[in-house]
């Protein structure tokens, strides 16, 4: 009884366990870090900011409804020849619609501009989240690395004890100095360190990895690649991308544009201003006089036609114009820095994607000779110092094969922020389980 009762308890933490720990995707993280990053929250308040300036910039096409009232209670009423000059008490009300606007149009340039910020907060928006996603997949990658980088120390923890033991043996047979031994057991004690490392570094990735992503308890990362659709593209093909879907672009253009919408703004400071109201007013007094005005309902036109205000409206146009020039010319700039940023991340991608069939063929080499070594030296045809340099031999080749494979990986994301489609396509099926080929 007692035994079924302690397997239930064990099937339970297990099961606890379990549920505890999340099994992450890369998409996962993205999304998580998209969804309860505070920065992230931040820069989107930036789209309702501006979405409320749209509706500000619309009320000033539309009329205005006003209602008035007026209560007025005198000290005494005034009456000269049965005439009431002043009553005992007034009550005044009234409801007027009132329009405004400039023959130059400015409301609706003003309205048109607020569009335009809208729509240019939203690619702003999205710029700063794929920047954000690139923090967050080096984070990613990072963690990764790290992880690997433990699986890399323990295999050569493990060959190094095999060699420690197999030193021993020989020691016992005379066939080897005590010399051999104790090299063996200090290399094995440099590699037992470098795993304590390994695995302090590993928690710190992770801690960091969490904060950056939002992600809350205990996980782990199913390792996924990305399919990389840039083999057959050269430079060109991913810069033209680029200029049609980077957004930063599209926020320069839209820039560009707004500073022209501008000057047509501040040059409609140049044409009169109509106002136009309907009102309703109704008049109640006590005591009453049939000559009081009780209720009228009157139009009022007006223009106003500025013509000397100290030079305010030249001012202002030259700072448009100048302002116009700067949006033009931070138009080329940003195309050209972003050219540039294509070019370097477009060569990285090419760097790690080629040298990773050398670095897999080095491994290989690697190991093999690392096995053909440790054989020859329990057959007494290899020392000591072959061993271990064999055994380094290895262990660099791993490293730099799984720096590379990782930095790959991040560089296919890096490339598709370059060409602005990374937040489309992360979570798609461009993203797939990867196998062990490492």
């Amino acid at each position: 009884m007692r035994t079924k009762i302690l397997f239930v308890l064990l099937v339970f933490i297990l099961a606890k366990q379990a549920i505890a720990q999340q099994n992450l995707t890369i998409s996962d993280v993205f999304l998580l870090a998209l969804k309860k990053a505070e920065k992230v929250k931040i820069a989107e308040e930036n789209i309702t900011i501006s979405k409320e300036g749209q509706y500000k910039a619309l009320a000033g096409l539309l009329p205005n409804v006003t209602a008035y009232g007026k209560y007025t209670d005198y000290n005494k009423e005034k009456i000269v020849n049965t005439s009431i000059i002043q009553p005992d008490k007034t009550m005044l009300w009234g409801v007027s619609i009132e329009e405004k606007f400039s023959l130059g149009g400015r409301e609706l340039t003003n309205y048109a501009i607020s569009k335009d910020i809208f729509t240019k907060t939203e690619f702003d928006v999205t710029s700063f989240k794929e920047q954000y996603l690139i923090k967050v997949a080096q984070g990613l990658y990072g963690y990764l690395r790290a992880k690997r980088a433990v699986e890399i120390a323990e295999s050569n923890v493990q060959r190094l004890k095999k060699h420690r033991d197999a030193a021993k043996i020989r020691l016992k047979v005379g066939e080897v100095t005590k010399t051999d031994l104790l090299r063996a057991e200090a290399e094995l004690s440099g590699a037992e360190a470098e795993l304590i490392s390994a695995k302090n570094s590993l928690k710190v990735t992770k801690v960091i990895l969490a904060k950056d992503a939002g992600i809350e308890g205990d996980f782990e990362i199913l390792e996924t690649k990305m399919n990389d659709p840039y083999i057959t593209l050269t430079v060109d093909h991913v810069k033209a991308l680029a200029k049609e879907l980077r957004p930063e672009i599209k926020s320069a253009l839209l820039s560009k544009n707004i500073a022209k919408k501008n000057v047509n703004y501040v040059i409609g400071s140049y044409f009169p201003t109509i106002s136009l109201s309907l009102n309703y007013q109704k008049l109640d007094q006590s005591p009453s006089s049939h000559l009081t005005n009780k209720e009228s309902t009157y139009a009022v036109a007006s223009i106003n036609f500025p013509i000397f205000e100290g030079g305010l409206r030249r001012a202002e146009l030259g700072e448009a114009k100048a302002k116009l020039r700067q949006a033009e010319l931070q138009y080329e700039d940003t195309v050209k820095e972003i050219f540039v940023d294509v070019e370097s991340a477009y060569h990285n991608y090419i760097t790690f994607r080629d040298t990773i069939k050398s670095l897999e063929d080095e491994v290989a080499y690697a190991r093999e000779n690392f096995n053909s070594v440790m054989k020859q030296y329990q057959y007494g045809l290899a020392n000591s110092i072959d061993v271990t340099d064999a055994n380094t031999f290895l262990v660099t080749a791993e490293k730099k094969l799984m720096e590379a494979q990782y930095n790959y990986q991040l560089s296919i994301i890096r490339l598709r922020q370059a060409t602005g489609t990374l937040l489309k396509t992360f979570t798609s099926s461009e993203i797939t389980a990867q196998g062990e080929n490492r």
